[in-house]
């Protein structure tokens, strides 16, 4: 007996399932033509009826499904969980692997941070977002005129007040912060610029109220406007491996000035080994954004320190 071909290449256990199936609707075909015929003279019209009902209710449309979900593509319902498993397979792997390059970048590249107060005004705002290169002070030396972020010294900053969020929110929080998604919010960290390094001589102020350092008078295009480079006298020198700190905003900035206690700079100024980077650019909000350059002109003049 010749199979019936498909021209698809059909599987003989489907040739022979769909005749059976043909075969079927043959027999209820012909039991409905007899029971019509039957219903004519009055005879056997509820067996008939039962016979229709039984075989046309139940065999054929049971057939029809069983055979969808053998033969016809895409009737499986495996086949479609396996065609998302991979899919889903490959998303966690893209995400694990955004997230792992984002921790690596946190760590030992940049990290982002939040201005919290107006002491850096108007270089930078309250509310303000900053990328920091980590890369400074090492490998990468520090300069006069960096705008650095580093830890608090020694008790600058009062008590941070928790924020209130949900066991839930907390732990997504801290999630981001940790792998580099969202600026640190720990309200441990300050936000100023160099003036002094190790060694340096800073003294202000003179007669015309200027500062110097190291003998040189430096002229600050980055104060707040109105400001003078301090209200408040001082004559310090940078102890080794520290530096000298102020805000741009000098009239509202307690920085190094404020702690050293008229200690010569050995309170106030802020060792090298809590500079957590150098702040290079304001990336939010978008119509803040700018590079935080070195004003390179502003110390150009000044000599290199001698002292030990």
């Amino acid at each position: 007996m010749s199979v019936p071909g498909t021209g698809q290449g059909e599987p003989r256990r489907d040739v022979d399932r769909r005749q059976e199936l043909e075969a079927r609707r043959e027999v209820q075909r012909q039991r409905q033509a007899e029971a019509a015929r039957a219903s004519e003279f009055g005879e056997g019209s509820e067996s008939g009826g039962e016979s229709g009902s039984e075989s046309g209710g139940e065999s054929e449309p049971a057939g029809e499904a069983q055979y969808q979900r053998e033969v016809e593509p895409g009737g499986d319902d495996g086949q479609g969980r396996a065609r998302a498993t991979p899919i889903l397979r490959e998303s966690v792997i893209v995400v694990g692997l955004a997230l792992l390059l984002s921790l690596i970048v946190k760590t030992w590249l940049m990290q982002a941070f939040y201005i919290p107060s107006e002491s850096m005004e108007n270089t930078l705002l309250k509310g303000d977002r900053v990328i920091v290169n980590k890369l400074v002070p090492s490998p990468i030396s520090l300069q006069r005129g960096d705008v650095i972020v580093f830890e608090d010294p020694d008790h600058w900053l009062p008590a941070p007040v928790p924020l209130q969020r949900s066991p839930l929110m907390s732990a997504v929080n801290s999630t981001l912060i940790f792998v580099g998604l969202l600026p640190s919010d720990e309200g441990n960290h300050l936000i100023k610029r160099v003036i002094g390094l190790p060694g340096d001589h800073v003294r202000c102020c003179d007669q015309n109220k200027r500062m110097s350092v190291n003998g040189a008078v430096v002229t600050e295009p980055y104060l707040f406007p109105g400001d003078v480079p301090s209200q408040e006298p001082f004559n310090i020198t940078v102890p080794p491996g520290r530096v000298w700190v102020m805000g741009d905003h000098r009239s509202d900035s307690a920085d190094s000035r404020a702690h050293d206690q008229s200690s010569g700079g050995a309170l106030g100024s802020v060792p090298e080994s809590l500079i957590v980077g150098r702040a290079i650019t304001v990336v939010w909000p978008f119509e803040h954004w700018a590079w935080l350059s070195n004003p390179t002109q502003t110390f150009a003049g000044v000599p290199t320190s001698t002292a030990k």
